[in-house]
């Protein structure tokens, strides 16, 4: 058996029980019911334009030109009751004089108030709220899928060791092939994983006729998160794997794996916290580790030149290969390590032995 047939065996094995697996399928569908409700809410909540009853029409231009549903009535007695049916959401009679139940309506209100003209220099191209919340969607969806995954293949590799159901394995199949299947499955099923929600986002956004800016400009942000997520994905996994070889009982991966979960999480809220400083944003979208968060984030807010994801995507392309040949050397020697906690050091030295 060659080494590839041995690693497609592997990949099989750890696709088939992923798919299985209770948890995976759980964390699969809360991501997708978090996303459709937060696409969903916001268009339930929304109602349509406010509805307001006019007794003097001479102000029924200006409130349908603040995208108001006007309805001109003749008497204010008719006007009350529809306000006091919950027909309409104020009344608008001579003087102007605005009537509301409960709250005053702000928006009819600045319809009807004297507002000097506004020329915004530089107007944002789609909703604030937008503004927030995509660029926090693609970071928390980066940091959590690489997390969730990233301890599933340790804590993977850590009960082969603890059953030594490894030395059965590694006596069958070389150990590169072992951990290819496993990186290649997980890796697979990562993006299948963002790419079910990348679909769902533009699907629900569509639906919910969101902001037809803020689409154009989510669909070149996703195209270019798919490929960067894949990269980084592939720069930690095989560091995933080196920790979990590392520990020889599930108690102990808490200690192996604390260096490669602060190099998730730190990237993370340095994303979070300095996505408005342009220029740690632009560094940060260059930072291996980082870079699968902040350049989309800048691709989304049009703050990246053509040429940037690219050349971040190629940085991004040779750290990988460089942390995969790094955690393969961990893992070939801590692998077999099965008596107790193997450092790093060790691991790094020497090839490993049947414990």
């Amino acid at each position: 058996m060659t080494t590839f047939q041995a690693a497609k065996l592997v990949f099989g094995r750890e696709i088939r029980a992923k798919l299985r697996d209770k948890a995976f399928i759980f964390s699969t569908v809360s991501f997708l019911v978090v996303l459709i409700a937060s696409i969903a809410i916001p268009a339930m909540l929304s109602s349509g334009p406010t509805k307001v009853a006019v007794v003097d029409s001479t102000y029924s231009a200006v409130l349908r030109a603040a995208q108001l549903e006007v309805q001109e009535v003749t008497d204010p007695a008719v006007a009350e009751q529809l306000l006091r049916d919950g027909e309409v959401e104020a009344v608008v009679l001579p003087g102007p004089k605005v009537q509301a139940m409960e709250d005053a309506p702000s928006e009819v209100l600045n319809a009807l108030s004297t507002v000097p003209p506004v020329e915004l220099l530089a107007p944002p191209a789609f909703d604030e709220f937008i503004s927030i919340f995509v660029p926090l969607a693609l970071a928390m969806l980066c940091y959590i899928t690489s997390l969730l995954f990233g301890l599933q293949i340790a804590q993977s590799v850590v009960e082969e060791k603890q059953t030594r159901i490894v030395e059965i394995l590694v006596a069958t199949i070389p150990a590169k092939a072992l951990l290819a299947g496993k990186i290649a499955a997980m890796t697979l099923l990562a993006f299948a994983q963002i790419a079910l929600l990348s679909v769902i986002a533009l699907i629900g956004t569509t639906v919910a006729d969101l902001d037809a800016g803020a689409i154009s400009a989510l669909r070149p942000a996703l195209g270019w998160f798919l490929p960067f997520f894949v990269l980084g994905f592939v720069m930690l996994a095989t560091l995933w794997a080196a920790v979990g070889a590392l520990a020889a009982r599930q108690e102990d991966l808490g200690s192996t794996s604390g260096t490669v979960q602060m190099a998730v999480l730190i990237p993370f809220f340095a994303v979070l916290f300095l996505r408005d400083n342009d220029t740690a944003l632009t560094a940060l979208s260059y930072f291996p580790l980082s870079s699968p968060m902040a350049m989309p984030i800048r691709i989304f807010e049009n703050t990246a030149a053509a040429w940037e994801p690219f050349v971040a995507l190629g940085v991004l392309a040779l750290s990988a290969a460089g942390m995969l040949a790094i955690g393969a050397r961990i893992y070939h020697g801590s692998l077999l390590r099965t008596n107790g906690k193997t450092s790093f050091a060790t691991a790094w030295r020497t090839r490993s032995t049947v414990g």
